[in-house]
């Protein structure tokens, strides 16, 4: 199968660089996919973009040979098949509360008899070669997102799912649900206690483990830590630094 940078360094025992894109534009997913992560994920929940656009995102990414994921809106799996037929080869799915979300989460990621996504992959097929229906269930990253109090409670469960991949941090919501303000790069004693214990549990369970960080300082401590995957900040975020940087310079 092809676009599977990130799952061939993983097995080469390598970490996974992600890029974010919220901007809802062609030409930005492409630039985006050009600097050198290792994949890029479309945000079709809290970013500005919808299923149409996320097509063409995708056509976009693939010419640069990096793994294209998209986060779903929610775990509903109309979209996640619709999304995975489209070509995307990993699905980040938030608020993954409960071992049940976790496993409908999975199912609808699988082919039968490991799941019950339908069979239709009009443009994977076409991207990722013939096979790709044999090939889907052994290379698809499903990451399910723990960013809830109640996930967190649930943590052993989830990351017990047949099938799951990793789990994802979302470390704005998780901090929110503890009380906290919102926001990435958590320093808090607590936070930093939950998100050992969330990586241990991966690590317990033979699942990668992934964390949205704000700069890159962050994201390479988080490599440092033992994390397989992080997601440096987001398109909207670069570049809008890049224009304050640029103008403060100015001024």
């Amino acid at each position: 199968m092809k676009l599977t940078r990130l799952q061939d360094k993983w097995k080469a025992g390598e970490t996974g660089l992600n890029g974010w894109c919220s901007i809802p534009s062609t030409v930005s997913a492409e630039i985006m996919s050009l600097a050198g992560f290792d994949s890029i994920t479309i945000d079709l929940q809290h970013g500005l973009v919808d299923y149409q656009t996320a097509l063409g995102m995708l056509q976009a990414i693939g010419a640069s040979g990096v793994t294209p994921i998209a986060r779903v809106p929610w775990n509903e799996p109309g979209i996640i098949m619709k999304l995975l037929d489209a070509g995307a080869l990993g699905i980040i799915c938030p608020m993954v509360n409960t071992a049940q979300d976790a496993a409908d989460f999975v199912g609808a990621m699988r082919y039968a008899p490991e799941g019950f996504r339908s069979s239709g992959p009009t443009r994977a097929a076409i991207v990722h070669g013939g096979n790709y229906h044999h090939e889907a269930n052994d290379t698809l990253v499903s990451f399910a997102m723990v960013e809830t109090k109640q996930a967190f409670s649930n943590l052993d469960e989830i990351a017990a799912t047949d099938g799951l991949t990793g789990i994802y941090i979302g470390p704005s919501d998780l901090s929110v649900s503890m009380g906290y303000n919102p926001g990435l790069d958590r320093t808090e004693a607590e936070m930093d206690d939950m998100f050992g214990t969330i990586l241990a549990s991966c690590k317990a369970h033979g699942l990668k483990c992934g964390i949205h960080c704000g700069s890159a300082d962050y994201a390479k401590s988080a490599f440092e830590r033992g994390f397989d995957f992080a997601t440096l900040a987001s398109d909207v975020r670069l570049f809008s630094a890049g224009i304050n940087a640029a103008i403060s310079q100015m001024k």
